[in-house]
């Protein structure tokens, strides 16, 4: 009896060691995962895996690592807010570009954009003052429909700054100063429709307000080949019909966070001093090639940059795009 119950024990304990042994592989990604340091044994589980583990891995950071999108909206103050893209882990980019990694080799993440399920376009015929305030980016608008002495500094200001901005241009303008709009295109900068002859919208019959987008929008497309996305209703003065007839044509009222108020010719110092207080995600900040807005150009852009927000057109601004995008360094 005795010598059968050794005989038993004997076989248990063999039985212990040989299943400690199979499973060694999974004991270490185990402790790993405990300490943190799934990386470092990454391939020793793999392994005994089939390779399968790596995807689980990457599979449950993906889930840590997840940024929702946010859906764009109707705010109750500024109308219009575009959404923002989400962000994640690829699994299978990032599975392919690890597979045959060497051992100790840490997991490089590849990342990919999700959009808002509710994007800008969804939300309907509504102005728009601003852009996502969750996307560190700024617009400066800067519309144009009389004065030209001014033009050519700010482009150089704005190049030297590698800055690009969104020039709305009134229709009247345009069509005498054609060479100095090309000008503006030829920098990179981007071309959108400020009316014919500087109206105030919210006073004209319908006719006159969609002729008014109308005649603009075709002297942009035949002058300047320009696929325009945006309307800036002169002096700000709109109606749920200049909104309208707008989006009858194809394009988004837009209008601004900020205001330099730089045709009353104010000192640089104070533009300045407005936006550096003021400025925040998603602003769009409304200028004029004034003396004023010249001299303070490069302060503006100084003080946006300081707070650690980048400059873009208005569509780069308005888009639910992320601001950045990289692969996760080693």
């Amino acid at each position: 009896m005795k010598l059968k119950k050794a005989l038993v024990m004997a076989v248990l304990m063999c039985a212990l060691v040989f299943t400690v042994r199979l499973n060694e592989p999974l004991s270490i990604y185990v402790a790993a995962m405990k300490h943190g340091d799934a990386t470092t044994h990454i391939q020793a589980f793999d392994a005994a895996s089939g390779q399968t583990s790596l995807r689980d891995m990457i599979e449950t950071e993906a889930q840590k690592k997840r940024v929702a999108a946010v859906d764009a909206m109707i705010d109750r103050v500024w109308k219009a807010i575009p959404g923002y893209n989400g962000l994640e882990i690829d699994v299978e980019k990032t599975y392919l570009l690890m597979k045959n990694a060497p051992e100790d080799a840490p997991i490089r993440y590849v990342y990919k954009e999700v959009e808002p399920k509710i994007s800008l376009d969804s939300l309907g015929r509504h102005p728009i003052y601003k852009g996502n305030p969750n996307k560190p980016m700024v617009a400066l608008m800067i519309n144009v429909a009389w004065g030209n002495e001014y033009i050519p500094s700010m482009l150089a200001t704005l190049k030297k700054e590698n800055v690009k901005a969104t020039f709305f241009l009134d229709g009247s303008w345009l069509k005498k100063n054609t060479d100095v709009a090309k000008t503006i295109q030829a920098a990179g900068h981007e071309i959108s429709n400020h009316a014919y002859t500087h109206p105030n919208m919210s006073q004209l019959d319908r006719r006159s307000a969609y002729n008014q987008i109308a005649k603009t929008e075709a002297l942009l497309q035949a002058t300047l080949h320009v696929k325009n996305k945006w309307f800036a209703p002169p002096s700000g003065d709109f109606n749920q019909m200049t909104v309208d007839v707008a989006a009858e044509q194809g394009l988004k009222t837009v209008l601004w966070t900020l205001d330099t108020v730089d045709w009353k010719h104010p000192p640089a110092y104070s533009i300045i001093r407005k936006i550096r207080t003021r400025v925040e995600p998603g602003s769009l900040i409304l200028m004029h090639p004034t003396d004023s807005s010249s001299s303070a150009l490069e302060g503006i852009i100084t003080a946006i940059k300081q707070k650690g927000l980048r400059l873009g057109t208005v569509s780069e601004t308005l888009s639910s795009k992320r601001v950045a995008l990289v692969e996760a360094a080693p």
